[in-house]
């Protein structure tokens, strides 16, 4: 890896050192895409760089990503250990290096063993941060920022953009917890992996999950899917979810045995390539999530 980032960074030096383009961002994952695209609007460039349908724990940059970050004007990543690949190729590019943006910095991030009760050793934090309407808002923020010092000749374009963004975000976040405030419950059950603790935290929602985060195990144990069960029976839970790309096999287990209903929710952490090419963002699925979670909270 070190060679191969000592031959892409003697590349971009013969090319020029700086970016390729006026107005070009790189974006990690989709909430960072559409945050950056939606911020930059004409006055910029935005490339997602993996790509609609890859599995984002399991991203590995090619030469051909590494290359389009060194001629970014801006590289925006969330910055948690999913992403730490990223640290080691902007250390290889020196003085050569684009500016970025952490976005992870820009909001409190959670602890997984606060939420779970899980112990970790050091800091392990969720990076879901964009899950949280009002997270968004701030991630939304943090890139007009960036953008701004990156491209000031653009600033009052980015300002506008990021001003009709978040006040989108914003009418998300106002439904959503008018919608938490009339509940009939504000209890979740996820038969899948769990992507949502700022949604939860910040909403005061109290979840149930087969699994803790988004784990890479596959198959919870049998004490927890009764357990998941028992509190669906007790507590008269009308659907459980899943997330978008998943098989559904435990809801439909646990769909075929209490006689539930089964519903998404997109974390948008990726997208199909399908949704890709309809133009979704982060507002229009946190739309679908508000009317998927209206049903589950008997809102």
């Amino acid at each position: 890896m070190k060679r191969l980032l000592a031959i892409l960074t003697a590349c971009l030096a013969l090319m020029g050192g700086g970016a390729l383009a006026q107005g070009s961002v790189v974006a990690t994952s989709f909430p960072c895409y559409d945050f950056a695209r939606q911020v930059a609007g004409d006055a910029a460039e935005v490339q997602l760089l993996i790509r609609p349908g890859t599995e984002v724990h399991a991203y590995e940059p090619t030469p051909a990503d590494i290359l389009a970050i060194g001629g970014a004007d801006l590289f925006v990543f969330i910055g948690g250990e999913s992403d730490a690949w990223a640290d080691g190729i902007l250390d290889s590019f020196g003085g050569e290096a684009p500016a970025t943006v952490r976005l992870i910095e820009s909001v409190t991030p959670l602890e997984e063993e606060d939420a779970h009760g899980h112990a970790h050793e050091g800091l392990a934090f969720d990076e879901h941060i964009w899950t949280s309407p009002k997270n968004a808002v701030k991630m939304v923020r943090a890139v007009e920022a960036a953008l701004c010092a990156a491209l000031p000749e653009e600033a009052a374009a980015f300002h506008a953009n990021a001003d009709a963004y978040a006040a989108e975000i914003e009418r998300i976040d106002a439904e959503l917890t008018d919608m938490v405030a009339r509940a009939a419950r504000r209890e979740l059950v996820f038969a899948d992996r769990f992507p949502f603790l700022y949604l939860a935290h910040d909403y005061g929602l109290e979840v149930h999950a087969a699994f803790a985060s988004c784990t890479a195990e596959t198959e919870p144990s049998a004490q927890t899917l009764v357990e998941l069960i028992d509190v669906i029976e007790a507590d008269g839970i009308p659907v459980v979810y899943t997330i978008e790309m998943s098989n559904g096999a435990i809801a439909r287990t646990i769909a075929e045995e209490t006689g539930v209903g089964v519903r998404e929710l997109h974390s948008m952490q990726t997208v199909t390539q399908s949704e890709f090419d309809a133009g979704e963002t982060y507002v229009s699925l946190m739309a679908r999530n508000l009317e998927a979670l209206r049903e589950g909270l008997g809102a």
